[in-house]
């Protein structure tokens, strides 16, 4: 039997919470068959934080910072663990602080599936 045969013989005695999740992980990573997909998410999410940054500047935290660059901002949010000194010198507020947090926990979520991925090909004898 196939793995697409499995998933949707197992995702239809799924309910409904674990039939999303199931769809969820499908499309963004193929359930870990296709972690180059969560490069491509990745892409996505830079080029729609950085029209939406570009257009709703967050306020300066202090003065004498960085000048704001709406792709670096949402770079510097997106990929964890490397700084490039945005995120900590601008202060987002209201709907601008929603997709900041959905950036971070998206981008520490993608990026750890697709080093996953990549690391699992590399590794391939």
């Amino acid at each position: 039997m196939s793995a697409a045969c499995i998933q949707a013989t197992s995702r239809a005695a799924a309910g409904v919470p674990a039939k999303a999740w199931g769809l969820l992980q499908d499309a963004t990573v193929g359930y870990g068959y296709r972690p180059w997909l969560a490069g491509l998410w990745l892409l996505g999410l830079l080029a729609a934080g950085s029209v939406y940054f570009a257009s709703h500047h967050p306020a300066p935290l202090g003065t004498g910072g960085p000048q704001f660059n709406a792709v670096a901002y949402t770079l510097d949010l997106l990929v964890p663990v490397v700084s490039l000194g945005q995120s900590g010198a601008w202060n987002p507020s209201g709907s601008s602080q929603v997709l900041a947090y959905a950036l971070i926990i998206s981008g520490w979520t993608l990026a750890t599936t697709l080093f996953a991925g990549v690391t699992r090909i590399l590794v391939r004898p």
